[in-house]
């Protein structure tokens, strides 16, 4: 195994860490030289290749233009774990990102007022860390008394492939996401379906998803990442809201929805009351947490448990930037905070090119009027 110094490692190549890339690459930091990706995936893509095939281009909010390539147009309802990877795929090989897969970071420490990262393979030597990991692989299940007793089957969406594997069956949906009102569509047209969620849902019916909401948002979720508290769910600020391919499963009252139960038996589920109802399988529709494990060693974590954050980087090593996370947990947030970092990386490294880069802008402007 090598040991490979850089200056900068940017680690996942989803949307942020792409973005990151890119940026780095054309504010001056030479690939693999000075600036690497590391992507713990055999193929480009992400997480987006790992989603269900059912998932398309027309149940997705769509997805932003990387930067200085545009999405190409979907054809009708395309997989969205084909085409994304595909436009991920081309965008590397056009811009010649410095991407190295498979990679998976196992622990990041500060040795020496540098960074050492132990992979599975080579060990990799920085200045400076670009965490783009995003949430994946951490799917979020939670605890409830009796969920080892359980005899029937149990996933997550992360395990998702399909509602076929369900003809028949009666399915507890738990989670009061996006995911939960689509999966619930889905499967509900083969086997019966209970939803139950920890708060009532809050359906969306009077503001439309556009910038104005964006901003309310990232404003939210902002705060909190200053005050080093953990990002909260999209939804929690959004509210769900039924699209039209959802409407003939509303109309069925696929959206009937009860409260958490109490406990798992080893045939369903029980509630508070007594009522207990019995299911072939419990689908976690309950989310995801932040992929941070490997950065533990460098203590960035608040007692709150989250990380306080300055715009990308943490408050604690200001050399830690994160990117897709909190505020810039979006494919627009990740390409924003991919520059941001990029930006910020590049006066703390490159600071002698960023004035050359100040005098030539001068000198092209030409004298300015008194």
């Amino acid at each position: 195994m090598l040991v490979v110094d850089t200056q900068v490692v940017v680690i996942g190549a989803g949307q942020a860490g792409l973005s990151a890339a890119y940026h780095l690459v054309r504010m001056g930091f030479t690939p693999y030289d000075e600036v690497v990706v590391l992507d713990r995936n055999d193929a480009p893509g992400g997480a987006w290749q790992h989603r269900w095939d059912s998932l398309t281009m027309d149940d997705v909010h769509g997805i932003a233009n990387l930067p200085g390539a545009d999405v190409p147009p979907a054809i009708g309802a395309e997989r969205a774990n084909v085409f994304v990877p595909r436009y991920y795929a081309d965008y590397e090989q056009r811009f010649e990102l410095p991407v190295v897969r498979p990679v998976i970071v196992e622990s990041v420490r500060s040795v020496d007022g540098r960074f050492s990262l132990s992979t599975n393979g080579d060990t990799y030597t920085a200045d400076a860390i670009v965490n783009a990991t995003g949430t994946w692989n951490r799917p979020f299940i939670p605890w409830y008394p009796g969920i080892e007793t359980f005899r029937g089957r149990q996933l997550h969406t992360a395990d998702y492939n399909g509602a076929e594997e369900f003809t028949g069956q009666h399915v507890l949906v738990v989670g009061g996401g996006a995911s939960a009102v689509q999966l619930l569509a889905e499967i509900s047209e083969v086997a019966s379906t209970t939803w139950v969620t920890r708060r009532e849902p809050v359906w969306r019916t009077d503001e439309e998803f556009g910038p104005e909401l964006g901003r309310k948002i990232i404003a939210k979720v902002e705060e909190r990442v200053r005050a080093g508290l953990p990002p909260k769910s999209v939804v929690s600020v959004t509210g769900l809201q039924l699209r039209q391919q959802e409407q003939a499963a509303s109309e069925r009252g696929v959206y009937t929805r009860l409260p958490m139960f109490s406990r798992v038996t080893p045939e369903g589920v029980v509630w508070a009351d007594g009522r207990e109802e019995k299911v072939d399988a419990i689908l976690w529709a309950t989310g995801f947490r932040a992929d941070l494990a490997h950065l533990a060693p460098l203590h960035l974590r608040e007692a709150s448990g989250g990380i306080r954050m300055d715009g990308t980087h943490t408050v604690l090593d200001p050399r830690v930037h994160l990117v897709g996370y909190g505020p810039s947990a979006s494919t627009i947030g990740g390409n924003r905070a991919g520059f941001q970092a990029a930006r910020e990386l590049r006066d703390l490294l490159h600071p002698r090119q960023e004035q050359a880069l100040k005098v030539a802008t001068a000198g092209a402007a030409g004298p300015q009027p008194g």
